[in-house]
């Protein structure tokens, strides 16, 4: 996935104060949206060093924590030692330059990860095609912020846009909802994070 060098540089200084509470704000985001999920399989999807989908794991039957970055990966296999954590597993993959035929889940979560992937529509098409009948993708990320200047990430998504992609590519039922509001959370300006709540309905 997008910038994959950088997060492989950053795995092992990751886990910040300021990152891990942004992760138990967008985590408890992504709960609110769940509805009896305690028998379903999720995949966090650009998972980092699984912030959020740790803070998941009660709320799932499993997670499988998917990543481009090997040294993310890394850091996620050692907490899942470390914590004797059965219900989680991780895997190595770039779905940018890879298809994925054998693996499928009723929730994928992407928090903070769609602004790093230029191209988004394939990326989000092939989501479609790893998610179950009646499976819901949460995508957490930055309503669009002109003040965000950069060459390598989105400065955010506007609603409608997004929508009108998701519904493209056959996601029902989009619910789109601004949850949070943080001072300098995304590249040091002040910004706000949504959540948008698709449902693959064939």
């Amino acid at each position: 996935m997008g910038n994959t060098d950088i997060f492989d540089m950053m795995a092992t200084n990751y886990d910040t104060p300021e990152r891990i509470r942004i992760a138990k704000i967008i985590s408890d985001a992504v709960r609110d949206s769940l509805k009896d999920a305690d028998n379903k399989k999720a995949i966090d999807f650009g998972c980092g060093t699984g912030l959020v989908g740790l803070n998941l794991l009660k709320d799932f039957k499993s997670v499988l924590f998917l990543d481009s970055s090997p040294n993310m990966i890394k850091q996620i296999n050692k907490k899942i030692k470390e914590y004797n954590i059965t219900n989680a597993d991780t895997l190595c993959f770039d779905l940018e330059k890879e298809s994925i035929n054998n693996i499928r889940a009723d929730y994928i979560i992407l928090a903070q990860v769609l602004l790093h992937i230029m191209d988004i529509e394939p990326v989000l098409a092939g989501l479609y095609d790893m998610l179950n009948d009646e499976g819901h993708i949460i995508i957490v990320d930055f309503v669009k912020n002109d003040a965000v200047v950069s060459d390598i990430v989105h400065n955010g998504f506007v609603q409608e846009e997004l929508i009108e992609l998701m519904t493209r590519i056959g996601f029902k039922d989009n619910k789109f909802k601004p949850f949070y509001t943080g001072s300098k959370i995304f590249m040091n300006q002040d910004a706000t994070l949504f959540i948008l709540d698709s449902l693959k309905k064939v």
